[in-house]
Parts: C-alpha cells; sequence; structure tokens
C-alpha cells in the first residue's frame, strides 16, 4: 500500500513528479499545519488536499460552492479507485444517507460538499463520530468580504473547527489581494499565519489590450494572425452566437457555448473544441471552469471583465503547455460606461431583493416555513416574465440572495440519471416474474451497471431502450412507475436549470440585509471595475507589471512583450531603423512564409532584440501571421 505522497500520485495520477510548490504545500498539511495555497488557474490545486488526504487514515472534508465541479471531481477520483461522495442540496435523501454511512464506516476518503450544508447542526451532529484528518476549502476567497465571490455561508465553516480542533485547514484558491489573503487565514482560524504562494507572472503569455471603435474588424486580424486554439468571451448570450458567425462567415472554425444551451449540445460543443475539431469557442464566462486544456493559445475578452481577479482566471486558461500565448482584450468607451450601468444594475436595492424573493415563493407555490433543501426546475424567463420583471433585475437579486446564502442557483448541467434497488433482491425476483415489460429493462440494468444494490449508480434510459427494443420514453415511464411503488429509487436526468432552497421560506422582512453591509459591498465591487478600467486604459505601464502588482507582487520586472511595453520599445528603436526592419520583414514574407531564425539571420545588420520586437509589435497589430516558429504575411 503506497504511504508517501510520490508512491500516491505515482500510483493514483501516473505522475512521476509535483508540479511546483505542490509538495511544500502538501508537506506543510502532512505536518498538520494550516495551510493556504495561492495557485493562479491550472496550477494543480486538487491534488494538493487529495494526496495528503490519501496518506492519511480517515477522511478529508473539501468544502466547495461549485455543484458541478462538484460532481465532476468525485467522479474523477472514483476512475482512479477512490472512494469519494458528495452531499448538496437536490441530491435524495436516502442518497445523502448512503452517502453518510460510506463516511461513517470509514469506505470514504472524500465528503464534497457545499458551505450551506455544514451550517445545519443535525449535519455537525453527525461529522462527530468521524475520523476527520483534514479540511479542504476550496474557492477560499469566498470567505472574505473584500473578495470578489463573498459568501456568507463560509464564515461559519471556521465552526467545524469546534468540533476537530486539531485537524489542519488546507485553503485554496487561485486569485486573492493581499488583504484577501489575510482575512482567508483570520476567517478560517489559522493558528498561525502560512501561505503558499506561487508567482503571478506568465512569462509564456503576452498580454494586449486595443482600444478599438470596430472590435470585430480588429478580431478577425488577431484570430487570423494567432493561429491554433482559442476562447473569445463576451458578456451576454446573444453575442455567443452571433460573433461565432462572424467568424464562421470569415472562413475561422468557431462555435458558440453558454449555460442556457442544452446539456447534450455544451457536451458536444466542448468535446469538439478540446479535440480540435472546433478551433474557436466563444463563450461567456460559464466557458473554462474545471477544463484543463494546455495548448490554448489565444484567449480574447470582447467585454470588459468586472474584475481583474475574473480576468486573471480567464486569461489564465491560455498557455498552460509554457507555449507562447496571447491575451488580448478589445475595447472601447462605450464599453466602460456600459460595464459600470451594468454594474449598477447588478445591485438592486434591498426592498427590490426582498420582492424578488416574495415572488419566487409564490411563483414556485411555496408556503412560508416549508421548502427547506428542496430543488426546483427553474425556468428563469417565465419568472421574470410573469413578474414583469427585467431580467437583470431578478437575475441580480438572485445571485445576492445566493451570495448571502438564502439560496443555491444552479444552471442546467449533465446531471446522469440515476437507480438504486430499493427493494429486496426476493421482491425485486417477484415483480420480474409478473410484469413482462419491466423485466425485459431490469434484466439489462442488472447484467449492465454493477452496484444498483449498495449504490446509486448513473444509467442511460437511451442505451437501455437502444438493447431492450423499447423506446426511450416508454423506458422513463417504467421507471418512474416502479419508483412509486419502492422497487427502486430513480432520480431522473436533470437537464433544466435548478433552484434550491438552502432554508425553509422567510417572510420578505426576514431576509437580513444590512444596508451598512450591502453598501460596503457594492463600493467594493465598484473599486473592482475601477481596477479593470485602469488596466485597460493605462498605455504607460507594463500590463504584466499591472496585474502582478494588483496580486501583492511589486517587484516584477517588464515582460518586454505586451502592447506596452512593445510600443515603448518600438519608440526606443531609431524611427528609421524601424522603418527599415518593417519594409524588409514584409519583402521576405512577400516571397512566402519564413522562420522567426531566418528573419532573424537575414536581418542581422541590426540587433536581434529590436527585430523580435518588431515581429512581435506585426503580430500583435494582426499584420502579420505566427504559427509556431513561422511567419507570413497577412
Amino acid at each position: 500500500m503506497p504511504s508517501t505522497p510520490h508512491e500516491i500520485l505515482k500510483k493514483y495520477w501516473g505522475y512521476d513528479s509535483f508540479r511546483s510548490l505542490q509538495e511544500d504545500i502538501i508537506i506543510s498539511v502532512l505536518q498538520g499545519k494550516d495551510t493556504l495555497a495561492l495557485l493562479p488557474t491550472g496550477g494543480g490545486k486538487s491534488i494538493c488536499f487529495q494526496v495528503p488526504a490519501m496518506c492519511k487514515e480517515g477522511l478529508c472534508l473539501v468544502v466547495t460552492p461549485l455543484v458541478a465541479l462538484m460532481t465532476d471531481q468525485v467522479e474523477n477520483l472514483k476512475r482512479h479507485g477512490i472512494v469519494a461522495v458528495e452531499m448538496h442540496s437536490g441530491m435524495h435523501p436516502r442518497e445523502i444517507e448512503m452517502a453518510f454511512e460510506k463516511c461513517a464506516d470509514g469506505r470514504a476518503k472524500f465528503l464534497y460538499l457545499s458551505p450551506e450544508r455544514l451550517e445545519t447542526r443535525k449535519f455537525r451532529e453527525m461529522l462527530r463520530g468521524i475520523n476527520v484528518t483534514l479540511i479542504a476549502v476550496d474557492e477560499a476567497h469566498c470567505i472574505s468580504q473584500w473578495g470578489y465571490d463573498f459568501r456568507p455561508p463560509y464564515l461559519r465553516i471556521a465552526e467545524v473547527r469546534n468540533i476537530f480542533p486539531h485537524v489542519p485547514v488546507l485553503a485554496l484558491t487561485a486569485t486573492a489581494v493581499p488583504r484577501v489573503v489575510e482575512d482567508i487565514q483570520l476567517k478560517l482560524e489559522f493558528q498561525n499565519k502560512n501561505v503558499f504562494s506561487k508567482s503571478f507572472v506568465r512569462n509564456n503569455l503576452a498580454y494586449v489590450v486595443s482600444r478599438e471603435d470596430d472590435k470585430i474588424k480588429k478580431l478577425l486580424r488577431v484570430c487570423s494572425g494567432v493561429q491554433g486554439c482559442a476562447i473569445i468571451y463576451v458578456r451576454n448570450r446573444r453575442l455567443t452566437k452571433e460573433i461565432a458567425e462572424v467568424l464562421m462567415h470569415n472562413g475561422i472554425s468557431a462555435n458558440y457555448y453558454h449555460a442556457g444551451l442544452e446539456p447534450a449540445i455544451r457536451l458536444t460543443r466542448q468535446h469538439d473544441w478540446m479535440s480540435g475539431k472546433t478551433r474557436i469557442i466563444v463563450a461567456t464566462n460559464a466557458f473554462g471552469m474545471g477544463i484543463d486544456k494546455p495548448d490554448v493559445r489565444l484567449v480574447v475578452h470582447l467585454d470588459l471583465p468586472d474584475t481583474l481577479e475574473a480576468y486573471y482566471q480567464e486569461a489564465g486558461r491560455v498557455g498552460r503547455d509554457g507555449e507562447k500565448s496571447y491575451a488580448v482584450m478589445l475595447f472601447n468607451e462605450h464599453d466602460i460606461v456600459n460595464s459600470r450601468h451594468h454594474l449598477e444594475l447588478a445591485w438592486p436595492d434591498p426592498e427590490t431583493v426582498r420582492q424578488v424573493y416574495q415572488a419566487l415563493g409564490n411563483f414556485l407555490q411555496l408556503p412560508v416555513g416549508a421548502g427547506k433543501d428542496v430543488s426546483f426546475d427553474f425556468d428563469f424567463e417565465k419568472f421574470s416574465g410573469t413578474y414583469k420583471m427585467k431580467p437583470v433585475t431578478v437575475f441580480s437579486a438572485l445571485k445576492i440572495l445566493e451570495r448571502d446564502g438564502y439560496i443555491t442557483l444552479n444552471d442546467a448541467w449533465d446531471d446522469p440519471s440515476r437507480l438504486f434497488f430499493a427493494c429486496s433482491k426476493e421482491d425485486l425476483y417477484r415483480y420480474q416474474l409478473e410484469n413482462a415489460e419491466a423485466d425485459k429493462i431490469l434484466r439489462i440494468i442488472l447484467r449492465s451497471y454493477s452496484g444498483v444494490f449498495t449504490d446509486f449508480t448513473r444509467i442511460n434510459e437511451n442505451e437501455i431502450a437502444r438493447r431492450s427494443g423499447i423506446d426511450s420514453p416508454k423506458v422513463t415511464e417504467l421507471l418512474t412507475r416502479m419508483q412509486r411503488i419502492g422497487i427502486i429509487d430513480y432520480l431522473p436526468n436533470k437537464s433544466t436549470p435548478q433552484l434550491i432552497f438552502n432554508t425553509e421560506r422567510l417572510n420578505p422582512d426576514d431576509i437580513a440585509l444590512s444596508k451598512t453591509f450591502y453598501s460596503t459591498r457594492k463600493k467594493e465591487a465598484f473599486s473592482m471595475l475601477e481596477s479593470i478600467i485602469s488596466y485597460a486604459t493605462s498605455e504607460t505601464e507594463c500590463r504584466s507589471r499591472m496585474l502582478v502588482a494588483y496580486f501583492g507582487e511589486k517587484k516584477s520586472e517588464n515582460c518586454e512583450v505586451c502592447d506596452v511595453c512593445l510600443k515603448r520599445r518600438r519608440k526606443e528603436i531609431n524611427g528609421k531603423k524601424s522603418l527599415e526592419i518593417e519594409q524588409t520583414i514584409f519583402i521576405v514574407l512577400s516571397n512566402g512564409s519564413s522562420s522567426v531564425t531566418d528573419l532573424v539571420r537575414v536581418l542581422n545588420k541590426y540587433k536581434e532584440n529590436d527585430v523580435l520586437s518588431i515581429l512581435r509589435y506585426l503580430i500583435e497589430e494582426g499584420r502579420i501571421q505566427e504559427e509556431g516558429e513561422i511567419l507570413r504575411q497577412i
């Protein structure tokens, strides 16, 4: 049985060595120290708690707010032969009970749960009899009111430490400014300050910001100039389709993605992009979380993000393989006005939030005092139309209610159907003898899916229908009938957005929205927006230095590859010399493509750095095309 971190890494994940800082973080945790791991997107945060948990006897609690990613990680661990379970609102009560049984008897190594689950007295009492050896808090910036995604339920995580006073806490986040780093350790009651932070500098990444009246024209030049896989981020769903169609009309392989698409469509488009069948995906910020594609060469933002934290995370999905890549932001004055207006709408006053909450209870026909942990199919557009409310107001009010822990709003994701046999094998046999049609599909389930008597198991109704010769709607009908009479517990696929009440429905007056606290958070949100506007509009400071300074790194060097550095460098090169270098480059490329090395050799009477600076500038301007080391004139 492997027991050292390296042995466990090799056996379960197949890697020979850890990435930068991972081993240091793991050693800190194994020494029983409270630890904050600050690893940028793609830095391998999950390994930092999964490996030390496998080194110890007992259970690792993993707190995370993202249900879809929770499910993905649990399934991924299972594929590696590790027993992991999850608990979140919307699961079947028996499913939660069975998950807890696995934790109590020591079979499970990981319990993933939402922060709201930790708030209940019943759950905390259940935890007391379990051997918990590590508490991992993912998206730890959510615990700080200065973070860009503050969630009050996170504040109560520290209360669990009273049950397990000697268990270390590992907090993980991709982005946090210095005061958030301090606040995380304070709120999680760290014994001693202990932070492991990977530099935010991305040496292979060129940041480019361009003020453009015609952003589409510039986008086409950028996509032609930088070859390889790309993501284009826009603010709304309508634009994803429009931009993708413009790209395709211009001969560029593209498709679009947003949370409003059917899960099967989203999955197909994600797969086509991951496999390289589609070169460019145009998406809202719903795209990217949990996706690790190392060879993305270009990320373009056509709208200003709300925060530098969000921008850094999204831009950070480019060039994870260490190869030269580009993060491009295109904006104009209209975007700045729009962003400020959009943020104002994103903070409806407390009374409006209460009105939306009241309407929500009425819409779902939920009486006051009921509904805790109940999951509802939720039609956002129908709700907005029914109560004649602006969709942006509704969405913003729901997000505030979610941040304050009253509800959870999950976009539709592909949550496969699950099934568990609730009766004895003898009762099942009698039922099969008496119901020939049901017997046909039950035989297929018993042959195809192992563990259906001991655990909720994922099933595919379409596959069962194909093998049985019974059409899919009929299969679903038969399974539903067996659910009603207690033969099985059946959870059909949830392909619509889900809204979950984390507390029983309250009277609107009981929704606690402190005016002072609300005002402070709104002010902080506007401060974050002004930071991204300052970043975009600056024409004198290195982009990389601005970004990393925001996250607390004050002594970084100029990157020499962002648009600001290139323009400065171009000015430093004698104007006549710069023109001569450009003209020679275009003469060479007019006769066909050329490698960077050959161009530097042809221009050997000039300094190599001067030639490379001009080449980067021409690529950024979309006047020449780069594909690996090969350059072509556009």
